[in-house]
């Protein structure tokens, strides 16, 4: 007989010195289990016998997941990033039951009367926008190639404050993306969230008038809005961008949604370039650029960047023809727009993260750009040499209720705006790579979006998970 290994001995000597201490307490372990099988009965448990009965035949089932049965998984039950499901429709308003389908379904033009939701006067905010268009003169907006206003050197950040009528609830979901209106005749901030609603708050609407809270909210989309744009030149022109596949203008002078684009794929970002109203890029599906232009009603260029969505489009202030995109792929890469082709492109610069890059911005002289991605990093690059990358940690992991964090520039190169999980705004230096905080007992949310008014320097706009907007000035 072999002999025992020293883990057979050990187990052996256990159970000896088991049975042996079991003995010494003199128990009858016979009585004691049927004892416990009558108490089970006494509480409603069936005695199950000590050893079950096979079944004869019975069916062996093998568990074998979606993947493995080469099944694409159900988007509604993956519970991944809400940013990536559609909107199911018990989110959006009730309407009339009709043969024709509801209003932000449509590929005809309808009027922004059948979407509005807000409870302020409609008409009182066609006739703010038409005034800010008659009172912003046209030599106003800034040349083709000319940065954006900066701020002087006596600025600081420190300054800025959140006061209590700076806040407001624009939107009744989860806010994507926000913009100011181009213009410092008055401060207006356009939303979207994620149940399609777009709205406008006309922040300065409570020094004039008493009663309403000149909040303005419309319904064109069905799914998330991933992109607004205000055409520079005309301010009552606003285009905007959703899963659902829509690309809608609103004219808010005419009062109407005209349909510019529509499509079966998901758009998941629009951006104009500086001072140019004819062309809309955006990105469509699994890492497709598109490039329509306004006057023929078409699409100009189509090509594949990415190997996964695009997550932002951005343009070089001065330079205007090298674009900058981010994409979940893990990449951010600028492009030269003269040489985008149908096939595949070679771009100029590669930056490289981990995970997913939610974001890729120029910083407003051009001379950085800055990177936001999954992987808790921020990524900041002078000049488009990639050697010149450095990164500066932060924590970037927001739950399905949040949007993901995105670092914006401020008013010059100095700083990004990006938000913190503690109910917070993070400032990164980007000279010294380091973060202050901007804390206010007012903010009882997360901001996770933001935008900094481009004529108002100290104007910064957060939006969070319930539809606020926090307004921080310098005021």
């Amino acid at each position: 007989m072999a002999s025992l290994t020293d883990y057979e001995k050990t187990r052996l000597e256990n159970i000896k010195r088991n049975q042996e201490k079991l003995a010494s307490l003199n128990l009858n372990v016979d009585e004691l289990r049927l004892n416990l099988q009558k108490r089970k009965e006494v509480k409603g448990y069936k005695a199950s016998p000590s050893k079950k009965p096979k079944k004869e035949n019975a069916p062996v089932v093998i568990r074998r997941s979606l993947r493995a049965r080469g099944i694409a998984p159900d988007a509604v039950l993956s519970k991944g990033l809400d940013d990536d499901l559609p909107t199911p429709d018990r989110h959006q308003p009730s309407f009339p039951s009709s043969p024709t389908p509801p209003p932000y379904k449509r590929e005809t033009p309808f009027s922004t009367k059948e979407v509005y939701e807000g409870k302020s006067d409609e008409g009182e905010f066609k006739k703010t926008v038409l005034d800010i268009c008659e009172t912003t003169p046209l030599g106003r907006f800034r040349g083709r190639g000319e940065p954006r206003d900066l701020v002087d050197s006596s600025f600081k950040v420190e300054k800025l404050r959140l006061k209590e009528e700076n806040i407001a609830r624009v939107v009744s979901g989860r806010i994507l993306t926000v913009k100011f209106f181009p213009t410092d005749q008055r401060t207006v901030v356009v939303a979207g969230d994620k149940y399609g609603h777009v709205g406008f708050w006309d922040v300065d609407y409570g020094d004039e008038k008493e009663g309403g809270d000149g909040v303005y909210i419309y319904c064109p989309h069905s799914a998330p809005v991933s992109g607004i744009t205000v055409q520079p030149f005309a301010l009552s022109k606003v285009f905007t961008s959703g899963y659902d596949g829509f690309i809608r203008m609103m004219d808010i002078e005419e009062e109407t949604f005209h349909m510019v684009y529509s499509t079966s794929e998901a758009i998941f970002s629009l951006a104009q370039c500086p001072n140019e109203n004819k062309l809309l890029y955006f990105a469509e599906g699994s890492g497709e650029l598109k490039i329509w232009d306004n006057k023929s009603g078409k699409i100009t260029t189509s090509c594949h960047l990415h190997e996964s969505r695009i997550n932002s489009i951005d343009f070089h202030p001065s330079s205007t023809n090298l674009m900058l995109t981010s994409s979940s792929d893990g990449t951010a890469c600028i492009w030269d727009l003269r040489n985008i082709k149908q096939s595949r492109s070679r771009c100029i610069t590669t930056v490289r993260h981990e995970r997913a890059i939610h974001s890729a911005y120029f910083s407003p002289t051009g001379s950085h750009l800055a990177t936001t991605s999954y992987d808790n990093r921020v990524g900041l690059l002078r000049g488009t040499d990639a050697r010149e990358l450095k990164y500066v940690h932060h924590n970037n992991q927001t739950s399905r209720w949040i949007s993901s964090f995105r670092a914006i520039w401020g008013w010059d190169d100095s700083y990004l705006f990006i938000g913190n999980t503690k109910r917070a705004v993070d400032v990164i230096s980007t000279s010294s790579r380091t973060t202050t905080t901007l804390e206010s007992s007012l903010m009882t949310a997360i901001p996770c979006r933001f935008a900094a008014h481009p004529h108002l320097p100290g104007s910064l706009a957060g939006g969070t998970g319930g539809g606020q907007v926090y307004l921080w000035t310098t005021g």
